[in-house]
């Protein structure tokens, strides 16, 4: 099937679709004791515009969760429950989910077991370059079949991978109809979720339209319970600032807010749910011909950085270095930073690999000056501009001459995905849950066969990544580790800080899964 797809995942960036995979740090519920409304409208802030709502692109995987279901669910422990399977087996290699009865399309045809395998093979089709779709899947292909006589789907796959049930179960399952046209799933949803999108405008608002006898959610969730929101409106609101503004106001029910913007919203009766981030996820661009393909360079350039103070400047106070490249909670996370990370004299570094500094004090080479193009965006955190500042001095003040750039979040991604016209990019993200989430951003091709954005080429990595797919969940954890650990002492990236974010609620209560996703069909409104 033809698809025009642009891929444009964000992994420096990794927007929500990050979280579709699954985790293991408990998620958090908000409370309130004041009545329930019935058949109310809920308007969500978020901070970037949604261009598309396929859930197998980028912008479209992080709204899938309100249209699309998938196999199986998270719980806001972190514990997998039912979704469209009733039950599920897994070895590392295979995985079987048996469908509940009675699953409907949003355009009223039953769901078949051949349907969603259909939907399976087509999101792991290299050839549709369903960037969203890879955030989620295995990175070993499989293959899907069905039995619907049986109504179970089987999954297979070529290569041992040890979280199948937690990557193949968890992609959004998009219905016949959707895939027959699958330039329509821009601005219309297919699937079987809790709602329907209802209106698209450029920009926003998006409407999204309960379904009535939904009655599969996670766990059995239903579209019946009392308090369920007749609607859902996503508004854009860039400036955590102003999304602030709007919860204390009762202009918007819910919105992420991050960064000194949550002082403000301590003590003023909302609902909150803490979300563990990495602030100022940073990869250096080492494709050939670019300054930073030098890892003597990198190595030199992160030994120049005040951590500390980067981090500071990233949480707004008192802030704490990342320690890994997942945020807390994260299936495998480990205090490897420290250890591992580049920590030698910059100068002498550079000196010792040909770099001198003219009498203006600029870095050469070979008669090059050293420039750096070093490009974030206000949209994926207040205070990311501030931190790509205090990088910019610090490696201007080692000779380099470094060329500042805030863009917008599609520049942002058409510079990593489709120009390649950065050497430093800086974002920020949840992280992956799982260790695996990592790998198609640090290993294999890069865009558009890929979303290696930053070709980044590591042997150590990608041999301690072939062992730790060999063994069974957590037990491969102390070789992710070593293989992340190879990725700081090349300096391939770099996480700035430990941070946490909130999903705050004004007359709302909810539940929330890893990386602060909203569970739709626990949202309540109140009085």
């Amino acid at each position: 099937m033809p698809r025009r797809t642009p891929p444009v995942v964000l992994m420096a960036a990794l927007t929500a679709s990050a979280v579709a995979l699954s985790g293991c740090r408990d998620g958090a519920a908000s409370s309130t004791t004041t009545p329930l409304v019935d058949h109310g409208t809920v308007r969500i802030a978020q901070s970037s515009e949604t261009p598309s709502f396929d859930p197998y692109s980028t912008f479209g995987a992080s709204q899938a969760h309100y249209a699309y279901d998938s196999l199986v669910n998270l719980a806001p422990d972190g514990a997998l429950v039912t979704g469209l399977a009733a039950s599920w087996r897994a070895t590392a290699t295979t995985a079987a989910f048996t469908l509940r009865p009675g699953i409907t399309c949003s355009d009223g045809t039953p769901l078949t077991a051949s349907a969603v395998a259909r939907a399976l093979t087509y999101a792991g089709d290299p050839a549709h370059q369903l960037a969203g779709a890879r955030t989620v899947l295995p990175s070993v292909p499989f293959t899907a079949s069905a039995d619907d006589r049986d109504a179970t789907v089987s999954v297979t796959a070529a290569a041992p991978f040890p979280f199948l049930t937690r990557t193949v179960g968890l992609l959004p399952i998009v219905c016949p109809a959707g895939l027959d046209r699958p330039l329509s799933l821009d601005r219309t949803t297919h699937g079987t979720g809790p709602y329907v999108l209802t209106r698209y405008t450029p920009g926003g608002p998006y409407e999204f339209t309960v379904r009535d006898g939904y009655s599969w959610g996670p766990a059995g969730a239903t579209t019946a319970e009392p308090g369920l929101p007749a609607r859902i409106v996503l508004s854009v609101v860039p400036q955590a600032s102003t999304a602030a503004n709007l919860l204390l106001t009762g202009g918007v029910e819910i919105a992420h807010v991050s960064g000194p913007d949550r002082a403000r919203l301590t003590g003023r009766g909302l609902a909150v749910t803490d979300v563990p981030t990495v602030v100022g996820l940073t990869f250096f661009n080492q494709r050939p011909g670019r300054p930073l393909a030098d890892p003597v360079l990198r190595r030199a350039m992160v030994s120049a950085l005040d951590r500390r103070g980067l981090a500071d400047v990233a949480v707004g106070g008192n802030g704490r270095p990342a320690a890994d490249f997942g945020a807390e909670g994260s299936l495998c996370h480990a205090d490897l930073a420290d250890a591992h990370l580049p920590s030698q004299d910059a100068a002498e570094a550079l000196r010792a690999g040909g770099w001198t500094r003219s009498a203006d004090g600029r870095l050469t080479k070979d008669g090059r000056p050293l420039r750096i193009r070093l490009i974030t965006s206000p949209d994926l955190g207040p205070t990311l501009p501030s931190v790509a500042e205090l990088m910019a001095r610090d490696w201007t003040a080692l000779g380099a001459d470094v060329e500042l750039v805030t863009e917008s979040l599609p520049a942002l991604v058409n510079a990593m995905y489709r120009s390649a016209d950065f050497d430093v990019v800086v974002g920020s993200t949840p992280g992956f849950a799982l260790p695996v989430g990592f790998v198609p951003f640090f290993s294999g091709p890069a865009p558009a066969r890929g979303l290696n954005f930053a070709a980044v080429t590591n042997p150590e990595y990608d041999a301690l990544v072939a062992r730790a797919l060999r063994k069974t969940d957590t037990a491969g954890c102390d070789t992710w580790n070593r293989a992340a650990a190879a990725l700081f002492r090349s300096a391939d990236a770099l996480p700035i800080a430990e941070g946490q974010s909130g999903v705050y609620g004004h007359r709302t209560t909810f539940a929330t899964t890893f990386g602060g996703r909203l569970v739709p069909t626990s949202i309540r409104l109140h009085q």
